[in-house]
């Protein structure tokens, strides 16, 4: 028990450690931090469609396949026999662009619906 006490100190220890290496990091250059905002965790605008399912704010893409799967599982339409198709209702036939897609292919739909921001 007291082992997990002084794991868990540590890594907060370490945590702050790296938070404050990074805020001087930035001072130093100027540059805002690099790391964690970027790919999967960069904040994306979904489509109009789209924001019938996951609201109109940015988020992350990793959000947006969350609230899609949400949807989803809310409204009942995966597949009865094959769990993998998702078969959509008129709001995600508008994002699939078709009646039926697979969970793999979802993926791929839903990055037509999605902006990044620029830089």
């Amino acid at each position: 028990r007291m082992r997990e006490c002084i794991m868990a100190k540590s890594a907060e220890k370490r945590g702050k450690d790296e938070t404050a290496a990074a805020e001087k990091k930035v001072k130093a250059t100027g540059k805002p931090a690099s790391g964690a905002r970027g790919g999967i965790t960069a904040p994306v605008t979904p489509s109009a469609d789209l924001a019938e399912i996951v609201g109109k704010d940015d988020l992350p893409r990793s959000e947006v396949v969350s609230k899609v799967w949400e949807y989803i599982k809310k409204n009942d339409l995966q597949d009865a026999k094959d769990r993998r198709q998702i078969n959509g209702d008129d709001k995600l036939q508008k994002i699939f662009g078709k009646p039926s897609v697979s969970m793999f292919e979802m993926n791929k739909h839903l990055s037509a619906h999605l902006t990044a921001k620029k830089a």
